[in-house]
């Protein structure tokens, strides 16, 4: 078999190509979730960016107002509320370590043998003392490594700018990276645009709102720790098969029976009707109604990809999950072969 030399370079510049994808990684590898989340917010605000420059009719001016905006309303607020957050977390420490476990546990199950309850009140002491031991070695880690925070919440800033920038340049070159036939294009990228937006409008925004509510019910109604709770409340809030119902609930309960009556009732029906609706109030507007996104793949996509990637992962891993079931219909469906590009 006689090699041409025209097959000869078309190989060495595959051969070249992939050497400096590899290269090219292993430069970005360490800030490559930076670059990734400033991508993802880039996506969640360009549509006010495009209200900016209709405004401002110049794109740096546009994208660096919205950057300022931002920042501002999302960074500041977690940078100012950080001591906080951590002297609520060390009042919970200090909480934690005053519970007689024992006698809670007797008070819940007193029916129960002694050898059970022994074996319990072991187990719960062993549970608490791991999560607070975890909490607070997070929270020095992440002190201790405030200046690597602070480099990479400049590199956030940094892609954000220019992704807001330079978004259809961007979207050019990646349209024109695609190996999809052009009449598979259209609708494949129709598909990732709706995945994407519900996974990052229907569950990571609205999570969002949802926790900030749970949060301002808290203030509200006087709810001990309302901070620490509202993250938690966030949190559970993003995942869809839990909900922000996994705080408010134990804390409107707590209330009751810490003899806060009128108050406890109060939020439960403050949850009830604000919280638990906003949902189906936002959803029609962030959300298109053909998105069929099934919340076990999310869930255990966000879960997975926080393990994996961090908090980015929340939103990295269902994305991935979800991209990887919609090629796995289109090859189910025999179509699979037919979206790319023929030689």
């Amino acid at each position: 078999m006689v090699i041409k030399e025209k097959d000869v370079k078309r190989y060495s510049a595959i051969a070249l190509i992939l050497v400096l994808i590899v290269v090219a990684f292993i430069v970005v590898k360490p800030i490559l979730l930076s670059v990734i989340a400033g991508l993802i917010l880039a996506y969640i605000f360009y549509p006010l960016f495009k209200i900016a420059f209709y405004v401002l009719r110049e794109k740096n001016t546009a994208a660096f107002a919205v950057c300022i905006l931002v920042v501002l309303i999302l960074f500041l607020p977690i940078w100012f509320l950080l001591p906080l957050i951590v002297r609520q977390l060390f009042d919970v420490f200090n909480f934690f370590q005053t519970i007689d476990v024992a006698a809670f546990v007797r008070a819940i199950l007193p029916a129960t043998s002694a050898q059970l309850q022994v074996d319990l009140t072991t187990t719960l002491i062993s549970l608490i003392g791991k999560i607070s031991t975890y909490s607070l070695s997070s929270l020095t880690n992440f002190l201790l490594n405030l200046p690597t925070v602070l480099f990479h919440f400049a590199v956030i800033v940094f892609v954000f700018f220019f992704a807001l920038r330079d978004a259809q340049p961007l979207k050019l070159f990646v349209v024109g990276l695609s190996p999809l036939r052009r009449e598979k294009l259209s609708f494949f990228a129709n598909q990732f645009k709706q995945i994407t937006n519900s996974v990052i409008y229907g569950n990571f925004i609205i999570g969002i709102v949802q926790g900030v509510l749970t949060g301002v019910g808290l203030l509200i109604f006087g709810v001990p720790r309302a901070l620490l709770l509202t993250i938690l409340a966030i949190f559970a809030a993003i995942l869809p098969v839990v909900g922000a119902w996994l705080v408010w609930i134990p804390a409107a309960i707590y209330m009751i029976v810490s003899g806060s009556t009128g108050a406890g009732i109060g939020f439960a029906v403050y949850s009830l009707l604000i919280v638990s609706t906003v949902d189906n109030i936002l959803r029609p507007y962030l959300v298109s109604r053909n998105t069929k996104s099934s919340s076990v793949i999310v869930f255990i996509g966000m879960i997975g990809g926080l393990s994996v990637f961090g908090i980015v992962g929340l939103i990295i891993g269902p994305l991935v999950l979800e991209y990887l079931v919609l090629f796995l219909e289109a090859y189910k469906s025999k179509t699979f072969t037919d979206i790319f590009e023929s030689e």
